[in-house]
């Protein structure tokens, strides 16, 4: 237990010009669930960095909930402690009076977003990028002119000249992975042999433009375990980024755009290679559990009965497994990925120290905290420097570029992939 007695109001300055405060009842219900115990507090990475009382959750709460009643002002310093927050979910997991600290946050974030004043081109460049993320055409044809930007030699020059530090997009261009040619996909994959039923897979704003290769082994792992693959048109961003970024109205739209979009099938799960896009799938719990089962793909794979008769082939090498937050502290699935990785006859398995900490990708965290997230990518950087990896295992599309931008960087030579697409491999399939 923190020996720390809470949250002072002393800890947040009043600002000259206060502005309007939160009035929020549902938002003082919700923190009133916190008995201020401080069993959450060591676990709280932002906490562990900064050692700041109002960089964790109890503080975080605390002042919520002081701005919630008028006692505090909604301004500046609120702001930086509130957006410092990884959202990362290990507070609630620790926490032993299930006080739902992530609701908790959305929804400050949502009453904050309203009452913040933003200049035009930072409401355009808001606008825009919530947009892509909104439409996968639009999504598309901006990777396209990605793809182009690095084939052209342009992204070297940008790189060197400082405009993307200028731009504050230097981080985003160091994650960007060398993007292949898009895929069309196509709305339904046969199952190999007897068929288990289909499979609906959700293909996620980045993923299917970013991580083609996973999603094609996700396919491949699939239809040989006898589920036919659905791939509905209209599905769209699961709403995460939208939802952290507290633009809840968009957030909902897109959850129920799916639910449209998967309900309409007849299927036995919906699946997802992305674990932070699944509490956003599963959100509108009542909706989705009448039309299948929505759920992170090595859960659905690691659980089903089709192995029989299933050619792997062995391997030496040694893959470090990286944790998710969202598979570890919110979808209670973070055993799943070892559970597939032991099917590969001779391989070493070992979990990468320090897993139960985020690595600061946390959605578009590491474009808006750069800082954070770079001091949390590089405690994984040395903990994959001590241990003996040839590859890195990583359940989340998020995760996986922000660590494998921190591998590049550090010139290690390590492959980051996804356990599906490890398995893949075993069983013949070749991306690329």
């Amino acid at each position: 237990m923190c020996d720390n007695p809470g949250m002072q109001i002393s800890d947040l300055p009043p600002s000259a010009n206060s502005g309007n405060n939160l009035a929020a009842p549902d938002l003082i219900a919700l923190a009133d669930r916190c008995v201020q115990c401080g069993l959450c507090v060591p676990h709280c990475p932002t906490y562990v960095k900064t050692l700041s009382e109002a960089d964790s959750p109890r503080g975080r709460i605390a002042l919520i909930r002081a701005v919630a009643e008028g006692r505090l002002p909604a301004n500046k310093r609120y702001d930086e402690h509130i957006d410092l927050c990884l959202n990362c979910g290990a507070c609630e997991a620790a926490c032993p009076n299930q006080v739902s600290f992530g609701t908790l946050l959305n929804q400050a974030r949502s009453q904050k977003e309203n009452l913040r004043r933003r200049t035009l081109p930072q409401r355009l460049l808001r606008k825009l990028a919530f947009g892509l993320l909104s439409h996968p055409v639009w999504m598309s044809r901006f990777a396209s002119m990605l793809r182009v930007y690095q084939l052209s030699g342009v992204q070297r020059v940008a790189g060197r000249s400082g405009l993307l530090r200028k731009l504050r997009v230097d981080k985003l261009d160091e994650q960007l992975p060398r993007l292949s040619k898009g895929i069309v996909w196509r709305e339904h994959y046969p199952a190999a042999g007897t068929s288990r039923g289909d499979v609906g897979l959700f293909l996620g704003c980045v993923a299917r433009n970013v991580d083609t290769a996973t999603l094609s082994a996700a396919i491949y792992v699939l239809t040989r375990l006898g589920y036919g693959v659905r791939i509905p048109r209209e599905q769209r961003c699961c709403g995460a980024l939208h939802r952290h970024a507290g633009e809840t109205g968009s957030a909902n739209d897109l959850e129920n755009a799916n639910v449209r979009a998967f309900s309409k099938l007849d299927l036995v799960a919906v699946v997802s290679t992305a674990s932070g896009c699944v509490p956003g799938l599963i959100a509108n719990r009542d909706a989705v559990s009448d039309l299948a089962g929505c759920t992170d793909i090595n859960r659905f794979v690691a659980d089903s009965d089709g192995w029989n008769g299933i050619a792997i082939a062995p391997s030496n090498k040694t893959i470090v497994v990286h944790d998710p937050c969202t598979l570890r502290n919110k979808l209670s699935g973070h055993a799943h990925p070892y559970r597939l990785l032991k099917r590969i006859p001779g391989v070493t398995i070992e979990s990468l120290a320090g897993n139960e900490m985020c690595c600061g990708a946390a959605g578009s965290y590491f474009l808006t905290q750069p800082e954070m997230a770079n001091s949390l990518l590089q405690d994984k950087i040395a903990a994959l420097s001590s241990s003996a990896a040839t590859v890195l295992c990583t359940s989340n599309i998020g995760c996986a570029l922000h660590l494998a931008g921190g591998v590049r960087s550090a010139g290690m030579q390590l492959e980051v992939l996804h356990p599906i697409t490890i398995l893949a491999r075993q069983m013949g399939f070749r991306d690329g």
